[in-house]
């Protein structure tokens, strides 16, 4: 019960993160929809093509999709009503389906008896794969890869789940709490990975000394 819990929680704070993108890029009604599902469900349907898993086992999830099917109606048609509370919660919403999304995908991997390396990446394309995907939709450059550490915290959840350090009710409640921190506290204080800024030579001036 508290996984499926998480699950819905996770389901509806990447939707309405679909939603957010395609209202401020000012999508019509079925742009809402098609961006709200992809966020909510795209990180599952590439782990499943990569790691083996039936597409067709999305299908499954019929409850999810009514709920994030019925969260975007009245998203889209009632802003007022959510806009703030999500400006104040959806941080930790966010959080909470990304660590739930990573694991579930960590343990799909494990399940399929994968290497480390394929629950790694399962686990970062569970949780992140959504995302990624309502970016290059809206025509915007993955918000994971430039701002805060946001895939980093998924692959930890699957390098500890792939290398057994966790197991059990207890363990998972306790890296899901550990996950969520995390992501919360990064995008607290900022925390970013190192990254450098490459400087191209001006053309013009080179033609000009030779």
């Amino acid at each position: 019960m508290t996984w499926e819990i998480l699950n819905i929680i996770g389901t509806i704070a990447f939707a309405l993160s679909g939603v957010i993108v395609a209202m401020e890029e000012k999508y019509d009604l079925m742009g809402v929809y098609i961006l709200g599902f992809v966020t909510a469900f795209g990180g599952g349907a590439i782990r499943n093509l990569l790691i083996g898993v039936p597409v067709s086992a999305l299908w499954e999830q019929g409850t999810l999709f009514t709920i994030a099917f019925i969260v975007m109606t009245i998203a889209f048609l009632l802003p007022s009503l959510w806009i703030n509370h999500w400006l104040k919660w959806g941080l930790l919403f966010d959080a909470i389906g990304l660590a739930a999304f990573a694991i579930q995908g960590a343990l799909y991997a494990v399940d399929m008896n994968h290497p480390l390396s394929a629950i790694i990446v399962a686990a970062a394309l569970t949780g992140t794969g959504g995302g990624m995907v309502r970016d290059l939709l809206a025509g915007r450059k993955p918000l994971f890869l430039q701002k805060e550490i946001y895939i980093a915290w998924a692959m930890l959840a699957g390098l500890v789940i792939g290398l057994n350090l966790v197991s059990g009710t207890i363990g998972l409640t306790i890296l899901i709490i550990c996950i969520v921190l995390l992501r919360m506290l990064s995008a607290h204080y900022k925390w970013q990975l190192p990254y450098r800024k490459l400087k191209h030579p001006n053309i013009n001036e080179e033609h000009v000394n030779s």
